[in-house]
This record gives C-alpha cells, sequence and structure tokens, in this order.
C-alpha cells in the first residue's frame, strides 16, 4: 500500500492527525507542520501528497484563516470528516490536581473548558500555539506545577498521565476537518459515497438583492446548502467573497445548471471540490 505524505498543523498526537487517520486510515503517513500556511505552502510545493486543515468547530464556529487560505493556493478539496473533541487535563506522572498551577494549551481549546476552570480558580490559563505541542511542552518540561489539555492520544504518545477525563464544557463538541489535494490528483473513494458534498467560492455585485439571486441559483433547483460563510473582499472594504456547501456532486446535470446559473450572476466563482459527505 502506497502511504500519502499527509501534512496537518500541530504536534503529533494533535486532533488533525486524528483526522487524517479517519480520512485515510493506514495510507497516511503524517507529517506535522507548525502553521496553517506551511501546510497549504508543502502541498503546492510537492513535499506532501495531501493535507488535512480544520475548517469549523461545532461551538468555536469557522477557522477562517482557512477559508481565506482555499482562496489564495490552488488546492481541492477531496474528503471531509467530523472528529469529537474530547479534551483531558494532563500532566507529568506524579504530578497531582492539587499541586497544578498552570495549564498551557490552543487558546480555543482552554476556552471550551471555564466550567473547569471556574471550579479551579487557582490554576492559571496559558495559551499555547497547539493542544498536542502543550502536552509535549510539559511532559518535557516537567514542571511539578503544571499540566496541560490535549487528546488521550497524546497522553499516550508523550508519556503524559490524564489527571482528568472530558473536561469541555460540552460534550456537543466536534471539529469539521477537510482533506486537502492537488488540483490534477484524484483518490478514490474507499466505498461508494452515498452523499456526496461540493464547496465553491463566489463574489456577486455589490447590488440590492444580489445575494439572494445568487443563492436562488441553488434553491430552484432544490440543491440542499449546508452552509454559507462570508469573508471580507481585499482591496474592497464592506465587500465580500462568499464560501457555500451543498449537497450534490460537481457533474451532476443540475450542479452543472446551478453553476451555469451562478455564472451569469457573480462576478467571479471557483469550485472547491466535490467530495463524500462525512459522517
Amino acid at each position: 500500500m502506497k502511504k500519502l505524505r499527509t501534512g496537518f498543523q500541530g504536534a503529533l498526537g494533535a486532533f488533525s492527525q486524528e483526522a487524517a487517520t479517519q480520512l485515510l486510515g493506514d495510507k497516511a503517513e503524517v507529517v506535522p507542520l507548525g502553521r496553517f500556511e506551511e501546510v497549504f505552502q508543502a502541498l503546492i510545493r510537492g513535499k506532501i501528497d495531501a493535507a488535512v486543515i480544520p475548517v469549523e468547530n461545532t461551538l468555536a464556529g469557522s477557522v477562517h484563516e482557512n477559508y481565506d487560505h482555499l482562496l489564495n493556493y490552488d488546492v481541492r478539496i477531496g474528503g471531509e470528516t467530523n472528529v469529537r473533541i474530547v479534551h483531558n487535563l494532563i500532566a507529568p506522572p506524579g504530578v497531582r490536581l492539587r499541586d497544578i498551577r498552570k495549564v498551557y494549551s490552543h487558546p480555543v481549546a482552554l476556552n471550551q473548558c471555564l466550567k473547569f476552570f471556574a471550579s479551579n480558580p487557582k490554576i492559571e490559563r496559558t495559551t499555547f500555539y497547539d493542544t498536542a505541542g502543550s502536552v509535549k511542552m510539559v511532559m518535557d518540561e516537567k514542571a511539578p506545577d503544571a499540566a496541560a489539555i490535549g487528546s488521550a492520544a497524546a497522553a499516550g504518545m508523550y508519556g503524559g498521565h490524564i489527571l482528568k477525563r472530558s473536561i469541555e464544557d460540552d460534550r456537543r463538541n466536534y471539529t469539521r476537518f477537510v482533506l486537502l489535494i492537488a488540483p490534477k490528483r484524484t483518490l478514490a473513494p474507499e466505498q461508494a459515497p452515498k452523499v456526496w458534498k461540493t464547496s465553491l467560492v463566489f463574489t456577486t455585485r455589490n447590488t440590492p438583492g444580489a445575494l439572494f439571486r445568487a443563492l436562488s441559483a441553488f434553491a430552484l433547483r432544490d440543491l440542499n446548502m449546508t452552509k454559507i460563510e462570508s469573508r471580507p473582499l481585499r482591496g474592497k472594504p464592506w465587500e465580500y467573497l462568499f464560501y457555500l456547501d451543498f449537497i450534490g456532486r460537481e457533474d451532476e446535470v443540475r450542479v452543472q445548471n446551478a453553476l451555469r446559473h451562478l455564472g451569469e450572476l457573480a462576478d467571479f466563482y471557483r469550485v472547491l471540490g466535490s467530495y463524500p459527505k462525512g459522517d
């Protein structure tokens, strides 16, 4: 089986690595990278075969940086998956909960565990670039009063002890990840998908009803829109790009008709990919 070098942002043990495993299984040879933009750059330069990035979380909302990168880099979305985010309090063996005075993690993770910090007011929240990276750092430094918030996989990978499991405020905490590939590359799904999803980005004229008319291209053909996201259009203050997800495959007749209709109304549009809808 040929391995696919698959990049993600963060350290080994990050939730993005779990997403890569869900999407590619044993085919994934994971490549941790420091920043999201490094992931996109590595993909377009051929240093990796695929990439996995988060695009939205059910509690924190959209990852705006990655929506911007989807426009700025010539990549395609080839799949998606949802990962249940379980935050654990992890410390070096021998460190007890009552010893903890400082907890490190990504700022989003810290903000998703506010009830834990409210019930432990002596513990200071300290931001770090990544959840798994914070676990690795705490284990490397072995401070007697420090812990990290991260995944169970990160705890096992770096030898950490889980002091408290699932300390997130809301158990319905999921992150949606997408699989990115180079435009000319194809990844055949393991099984024939029952449902396909298509993502695109477009702009409209800044006139009354322009967005309504653009969206009608899909509504008139009974295409179910599952997400719309607006981002500022650089160089044109108070004008916006719109990212749209809908159920359907790019080569379906009604989807092609909708895209032709959109092309008549939009200043610009680009399909970002058609891919099997994630569970």
